[in-house]
């Protein structure tokens, strides 16, 4: 039975609308509100095509503060900490001293000397604060700053009508305003797709913040979204779920757990360049020795959900396993994120999917993102 050692302000919103709390990341979270396909499939497409908001607050939020804040963090992560300005933010990842991924982050500089690292279900905490030991800096963890997703289409639009400037901020940018009476830190980010936004606000003004967003966005077609739905968003998005796609879910059968980020696709995390982080030599060393990639799966003839361990097969031969798959009747098909042999890890090869159930599905590799292919939507200006 898990232990739930953190709460969240909201939770009793969830219950009132069917969510039965779960353990994510220590926090009870509403992975449902009505464990249905009809469920999932309205708050994908509510997404997709107005906006939903999700309670996000079980994301871990460290806060660094002193002279040291930013060594800490540069040595803790694969981004150069130095070209991060105040006001921005940016995606990292955070290897252990292997060079395998252990986590992944968002690192926020919220002012001079004092930085923000958002992450969610790996050991990230725990590097960053072995490495401040004796270094001139607090390590603080927050719970008390809560947490909501507002991504789709209309969110901008929505937002537009409170907060002058909302459609200016760039994408990883950040914004200190004020949202219905209540101070808020907005965050261009999101784990979706969309061109979407996070709100930080303190415990004491979720609630307020969270009524208010459904009770006037409900006639622009904002509605609450349970959890679970950043699977279906995150697979054509490629956005990756650890440990959900990683060896820890997928172990090796004569290795130990541990993926490197040249085999995630992860790469670009790295800062051309860099040297000095944990896990660096070992992972400069690594490139080329891939024993799988992550890599994109389709269907060829069949909207029929590819399932978590499906096993793809290419001429007769195993060559990877099905992480997660979406089948998707507002964008036309059924596709998925695997981990696959890197010899087929190639556009157009043709593959095997075979469910669980021993059913057989013809497919092809293909590359990610499935959705938003130049990724135009969720970095969108104006």
């Amino acid at each position: 039975m898990a232990i739930l050692w953190r709460h969240s302000a909201l939770a009793h919103r969830h219950a009132e609308i069917g969510g039965e709390l779960e353990d994510w990341n220590g926090m009870g979270t509403a992975w449902f509100y009505d464990d249905t396909p009809e469920r999932a499939k309205a708050d994908y497409e509510a997404v997709r095509t107005k906006a939903g908001l999700m309670d996000v607050s079980g994301l871990k939020k460290v806060h660094l503060v002193g002279p040291d804040a930013a060594y800490v963090i540069d040595r803790v992560t694969t981004r150069n900490v130095e070209k991060i300005a105040v006001g921005r933010s940016t995606y990292a990842a955070i290897l252990n001293s292997e060079g395998k991924f252990i986590d992944d982050c968002v690192i926020y500089h919220l002012a001079v000397n004092s930085w923000m690292v958002v992450h969610g279900t790996g050991t990230g905490m725990e590097q960053l604060t072995m490495v401040a030991a004796a270094k001139n800096v607090a390590v603080l963890f927050d719970d008390d700053l809560h947490n909501m997703s507002l991504q789709g289409p209309v969110a901008v639009e929505f937002l537009a009508k409170h907060i002058d400037g909302i459609r200016d901020l760039a994408y990883f940018g950040i914004l200190n305003t004020k949202l219905f009476g209540k101070n808020a830190m907005i965050s261009r980010t999101g784990y979706t797709g969309e061109r979407g936004y996070e709100i930080y606000v303190g415990a004491k003004d979720a609630v307020h913040v969270w009524d208010n967003i459904l009770a006037e966005g409900q006639s622009m077609g904002i509605r609450p979204v349970q959890f679970s739905t950043l699977d279906m968003l995150r697979i054509e998005s490629y956005l990756l779920f650890y440990p959900g796609d990683n060896s820890e879910t997928f172990p090796f059968e004569d290795e130990a757990c541990g993926d490197t980020i040249w085999e995630l696709g992860l790469e670009f995390t790295v800062s051309p360049g860099k040297e000095g982080f944990i896990g660096a030599e070992n992972h400069y060393a690594s490139k080329g020795k891939e024993r799988f990639k992550i890599y994109g799966v389709q269907l060829s003839n069949s909207m029929e959900q590819m399932e978590m361990f499906a096993r793809v097969m290419h001429d007769g031969k195993d060559v990877g396993v099905i992480t997660y798959g979406l089948s998707s009747e507002l964008n036309g098909y059924s596709v998925a994120i695997a981990r696959l042999d890197p010899a087929v890890a190639k556009a157009g090869t043709k593959l095997t999917v075979i469910q669980p159930n021993g059913a057989e599905l013809a497919a092809t590799a293909e590359e990610m993102p499935f959705y938003d292919q130049e990724k135009k939507i969720r970095a969108a200006k104006g």
